[in-house]
């Protein structure tokens, strides 16, 4: 594949998406492949099934969410009590 090729794709994807990045425990990614291959997805795929599937599962039991909720650097979070 040429350089043209992905400067192409990373200027398609830079347009199409927004990126997150996850931070896991050492060990957990290749748990997390593991399972993602073992159902027939891709990690990206399982990530947004399970985002997807806690968002819907959460709106229909009416459960109140803060929306405002802030991770500070040190991963802890601030917000809803937790300051």
């Amino acid at each position: 594949m040429g350089r043209t090729s992905s400067a192409v794709k990373d200027r398609y994807n830079a347009k199409a998406y927004d990126e997150i990045k996850v931070r896991v425990n050492k060990g957990r990614k290749a748990e997390i492949q593991s399972y993602a291959e073992a159902h027939g997805q891709s990690v990206n795929g399982f990530i947004n099934r399970a985002i997807d599937e806690t968002m819907e599962r959460d709106k229909e039991g009416g459960e109140d969410i803060d929306t405002q909720r802030v991770v500070k650097p040190g991963g802890l979070a601030q917000g809803a009590g937790n300051e």
